[in-house]
């Protein structure tokens, strides 16, 4: 059997070139458009004190060392959120960066160990704004990559219609025939015992040691992403509390966070918060989540203490992530976020990209 062609072939090459030559010109566009809106582009540091603190994010570990040839632990960041949030606590008010992150364990179609993320924050935003935005975004990358829909495996959808607006309550009710408000009572903990009875009800396997986030995640991933932004945009809102992450709780319903996502095509496209600004509940977040990773995976991340610092210093915000590589793909309609990077990570198995 023959060994596949590395992306730098000629033949291969030229079988990119297209959907490289868009991508150069939707960044193009894209600083034009941000910088219009009055947003400065920031260029956050790469190597950080922790890769983040999320149960399922895996950063690349390495050692800085010091002039005296000691080491320190350092890692590359799975997003530039923690250093720009730091610009936020020091003054800055619309911030963007389209840099490249680091994150470990990943490689699909839609996944890449080193990928582009495009993150802004506004201060004094409302989450609404920001959706705003990703609707902005979307169709101006669709313009200049001369798209009319995207599509992805047999799903399309027209990034120039309003989106639809999902709370994830809804999308759990109408597409797996779970009403996940059973298993979150008002002021109490998630009862994963009544949410695994009705996902096996419901047809998916649950192991003995999930927990309620974990038969979420799963529920999410296998019964409702797909359907999600078909024909047009989603806008899946109102998130349970334990998968707030950074975001802050809904003061009229504790039991969801301030918290969206954007799908096109079955793809998650961007993650939006309004930002929590309240270091000791985002310490305990992290704590929680990393005991939760080190139960499932046996390792966990450090916690940037100077972070959790600058997050009491931080105004009112909401920000935004948006995987890059997967919104040049669907507007060239690629077949993996790697066909549309130009020089993808090499392959250990060998793999053409």
């Amino acid at each position: 059997m023959s060994s596949p062609q590395p992306f730098w072939r000629k033949d291969r090459y030229a079988a990119r070139r297209g959907r490289l030559a868009a991508r150069a010109q939707v960044s193009t566009f894209l600083r034009r458009w941000f910088a219009a809106q009055g947003f400065i582009e920031v260029e956050p540091a790469a190597l950080q004190a922790s890769p983040g603190n999320e149960t399922h994010l895996h950063g690349f570990k390495t050692a800085l060392i010091l002039p005296d040839g000691s080491p320190r632990d350092a890692w590359l960041h799975t997003s530039p959120e923690f250093a720009m949030k730091k610009l936020l606590a020091a003054g800055e008010e619309r911030i963007y960066a389209l840099t490249g992150v680091f994150r470990n364990r990943e490689r699909t179609a839609l996944h890449a160990p080193e990928f582009t993320m495009l993150e802004w924050y506004r201060a004094g935003a409302p989450l609404e704004r920001l959706i705003e935005d990703c609707v902005a975004v979307t169709s101006l990358a669709a313009h200049i990559a001369g798209a009319k829909r995207f599509a992805f495996r047999r799903r399309e959808a027209s990034p120039f219609e309003p989106p639809e607006r999902l709370t994830v309550r809804d999308a759990f009710r109408r597409y797996a025939g779970i009403d996940i408000y059973d298993s979150l009572p008002i002021g109490g903990r998630p009862d994963a015992e009544t949410f695994a009875r009705q996902a096996r009800h419901a047809g998916l396997r649950v192991a003995p040691d999930d927990g309620w986030s974990d038969i979420f995640s799963r529920l999410l991933s296998e019964r409702v992403e797909p359907n999600l932004g078909i024909g047009r945009p989603t806008v899946l809102h109102a998130y349970p509390a334990s998968e707030a992450a950074l975001a802050r709780l809904d003061s009229d319903d504790p039991r969801v966070a301030e918290r969206f996502e954007f799908y096109c095509c079955g793809v998650e496209l961007a993650n939006a918060f309004h930002e929590l600004i309240d270091p000791a509940e985002q310490r305990r977040r992290f704590e929680a989540d990393m005991a939760e990773q080190q139960r499932i995976y046996g390792t966990s991340a450090p916690i940037d203490e100077d972070f959790l610092a600058a997050l009491a210093e931080m105004p009112e915000a909401s920000g935004a992530a948006l995987g890059f590589d997967r919104l040049i793909m669907l507007a060239t309609g690629a077949e993996s976020v790697e066909s549309v990077q130009w020089t993808p990570v090499f392959d250990p198995g060998g793999r053409a990209s």
